[in-house]
């Protein structure tokens, strides 16, 4: 609650002032390496490539590194025919074994030359001014790493669609801004980020056992010291998942890798450092959901088997009930701000957002099951279209 506060003080004040940006001249900007994992991409691919190379940064300052992983479609076609039209600045390496994008990422790293590595997933498309922005926050020498925003490209594809952009746009807008505000652990969400290539090879690029590569790298880079920024400014689009299956699969996915980051480094709680105490407080969120699915279940006992409640049970319930309600009005009210112009209507979707927060629940538990019983790990792909369903981005187009 603290944390969304402070994301929505500082989302108000951003939206009533313009930010001024100066522009470093060509020759100080860094080299960056474009690195674009892609598999069973070729309903996507030919858009994203085409805006990299458009952005506005200097041809000699930047490659693209496409890694192609075991595709199966016409995605190794469709990247061949970009590097015909761009061999001097697309770098295709192809992957015949496939073991998930971790893999595929350290495959490239060997590779780049760039002094920032910049990743895109093959459904993006970042906007021109991208790399210019990023160069400016890696001014800061104390930035080892930055994440960018990710609005929807398909927000208006249908109901859950809508539902995803909001929810993104909040967690994005005015809980990691949040987060980066009062200097606390900002995660990596694997596209539109952008880490420093001589960190990278120092902690050993990305962990290839990991269900959530991007999370287990933010927390390795927050235990050694370094700092993640957020780049609210910084924009690039994607896809979200158009079906509630689609959606299941990946969450289920980010939950699991997120309670087995949280296992791994349980340590950081012994360093009293608030960003540390943050990254596993973060980390242990799902096992908190999970612990809430077991209330929702003892609820429904009380209402078909009459028990006479404690004191003490009570005023908990009364509590959490309160606390539950404060966050939901945060959130409507970062619902209104998040979208321009603002809506009023937004908080119709208030209930959903709780009936979300509660299905929640029962994929952390079910992710909790699958650690306890040592299920095995696969690395579940969300399938792209290539849909584009978005007044905003039609009106920026």
């Amino acid at each position: 609650m603290p944390i969304m506060a402070v994301g929505f003080s500082h989302l108000r004040r951003s939206s009533q002032k313009r930010e001024n940006v100066t522009r470093r001249s060509k020759e100080r900007l860094p080299t960056v390496s474009i690195v674009v994992p892609v598999k069973n991409e070729e309903r996507v691919i030919g858009r994203l490539l085409e805006a990299l190379y458009q952005l506005d940064y200097p041809l000699q300052k930047r490659e693209i590194i496409i890694v192609e992983d075991g595709s199966t479609d016409k995605t190794m076609q469709k990247c061949k025919e970009y590097v015909g039209r761009f061999s001097s600045r697309i770098e295709l390496l192809h992957k015949p074994v496939s073991n998930g994008k971790p893999s595929a990422l350290n495959y490239a790293i060997k590779h780049v030359k760039g002094e920032i590595v910049a990743l895109f997933d093959a459904d993006n498309v970042p906007e021109p001014d991208a790399l210019i922005k990023a160069a400016e926050y890696f001014e800061d020498p104390s930035v080892t790493a930055l994440q960018g925003t990710t609005c929807s490209l398909n927000a208006d594809e249908n109901m859950l669609t809508k539902f995803v952009s909001y929810e993104e746009a909040v967690r994005f807008e005015v809980y990691v801004r949040g987060k980066d505000a009062l200097s606390l652990f900002v995660p990596l969400t694997g596209s539109c980020c952008f880490i420093r290539r001589s960190i990278l090879e120092e902690v050993g690029g990305w962990d290839e056992d990991a269900l959530s590569e991007d999370v287990e790298m933010s927390v390795r880079l927050t235990e050694r010291g370094y700092y993640i920024k957020y780049a609210p400014d910084l924009r690039s689009w994607q896809e979200n998942p158009a079906s509630l299956t689609q959606l299941m699969r990946q969450r289920m996915r980010w939950l699991r890798g997120c309670m087995e980051i949280a296992l791994k480094y349980g340590k950081l709680v012994t360093k009293l450092e608030r960003r540390n105490i943050d990254a596993e407080l973060t980390l242990a969120g799902p096992y908190m959901f999970a612990a809430c699915f077991l209330g929702y279940l003892m609820t429904v006992y009380t209402f078909l088997v009459p028990i006479q409640p404690d004191p003490v049970s009570i005023i908990m319930a009364q509590v959490m009930s309160l606390l539950t309600i404060v966050l939901l009005l945060i959130v409507g009210v970062a619902l209104i701000y998040v979208t321009k112009p603002r809506r009023m209507t937004n908080l119709l979707w208030l209930p959903f957002i709780y009936a979300y927060w509660s299905l929640q629940t029962f994929m952390a538990l079910y992710a909790l099951v699958q650690i306890v019983l040592k299920r095995p790990k696969r690395w579940v792909k969300t399938v792209k279209t290539g849909t584009v369903a978005n007044c905003a981005w039609n009106e920026r187009a």
